[in-house]
């Protein structure tokens, strides 16, 4: 009886001594639910978790990540209703969806602005960072932007001017009103649906029109839909991994240092590695018979004389502030006409 009590009474003291020291770090613990659309075994979700792995293992398990890959959440759309709720903490999600938290994220999106990666890669260069604030301020903790490539017009039908856009059938992203703006503005009327819907609308004859980055149109197998590709850079498309900014703070200082540095690196490495899979995909597309499409110089003129129009339309409806457009048009300008060489 001594001894069981002995025992006792030394168990109860090492729970006194060690409860002080498990408080701490049970309260830091941090599980981040990310819910994404990529399928499970793509290179994103391959690098995110091996992000996810260096985070666990230099944080002592205090950061842990959760993934949800290929949809099995919902769309973006359910997914920010979710993590509103608290259901997840976070998506990798495509930049339009998150428009309502921070108009101007979409400033890249804007129709035939861009002509060429090297200009592309020079406005990111002065840009993102206004972009990773804006969303920060919106509620979200990003780690850098992730390039989704040139959207390109694929059809049923050959597409070479916007008078053979209209008559098309065209899908839109449910959840991206700025896109939907920018397609009526083009006098289409667009049809929405979730991204998860839209390779059944295309069998289905629902839709006959998607604008959409190659690699894109590969994974989600809309490319086994459509016949004509037209050959044009329609609009620039980035994604983001976006964690509620409330729950992010919640960790320690020390480890969101840790979160940060890792999850920067792996967004980098998605970055530059989405740019060569869509030179790829390009290629995959030609290969397996999609015709591309390319536009005369006069129809080219008028792609770009209505997409003058949209951009001030976009302005006055309040879809972007008249201050971040200044800013694009500068930086493309200052690009154009060899002015950023003086900046290097």
């Amino acid at each position: 009886m001594i001894k069981t009590g002995f025992n006792r009474y030394r168990i109860f003291q090492i729970i006194c001594f060690a409860f002080p020291v498990l408080i701490p770090a049970l309260a830091d613990a941090v599980i981040l639910k990310i819910a994404t659309l990529s399928p499970e075994g793509s290179g994103w979700m391959q690098k995110m978790r091996l992000g996810a792995k260096d985070v666990a293992r230099r944080t002592d398990n205090r950061v842990r990540f959760k993934f949800y890959p290929g949809g099995v959440m919902g769309d973006d759309k359910t997914v920010l209703r979710k993590i509103r709720i608290g259901q997840l903490q976070g998506g990798a999600v495509v930049a339009g969806s998150l428009s309502k938290y921070f108009r101007d994220n979409q400033v890249y999106s804007l129709p035939l602005n861009f002509r060429s990666f090297e200009e592309v890669d020079y406005v990111r260069s002065k840009m993102d960072t206004t972009i990773i604030d804006g969303l920060k301020k919106g509620g979200f903790v990003t780690f850098g932007l992730a390039e989704g490539g040139f959207a390109y017009i694929m059809s049923n039908k050959p597409v070479l001017t916007i008078d053979d856009l209209r008559r098309q059938k065209m899908w839109v992203p449910d959840n991206d009103e700025t896109t939907m703006e920018i397609v009526k503005s083009f006098g289409i009327t667009p049809i929405p649906l979730s991204i998860a819907d839209v390779r059944t609308g295309l069998q289905t004859g629902l839709i006959d029109t998607v604008a959409t980055p190659p690699i894109g149109a590969i994974a989600l197998q809309w490319h086994t839909q459509i016949k004509y590709l037209l050959d044009v850079p329609l609009v620039y498309i980035f994604a983001v991994m976006a964690v509620d900014r409330k729950v992010f703070e919640k960790i320690s200082p020390a480890n969101q240092m840790i979160v940060r540095e890792v999850m920067e690196r792996v967004f980098k490495d998605i970055d530059r590695e989405n740019r060569k899979d869509n030179v790829k995909a390009l290629q995959v597309l030609r290969k397996q018979g999609v015709q591309f499409m390319k536009p005369s110089s006069e129809e080219l003129k008028q792609w770009y004389a209505s997409a003058s129009k949209i951009l001030k339309q976009m302005v006055i409806a309040g879809r972007l502030s008249e201050g971040i457009v200044q800013i694009l048009e500068k930086n493309i300008n200052d690009y154009r006409s060899g002015r950023f060489h003086a900046d290097e």
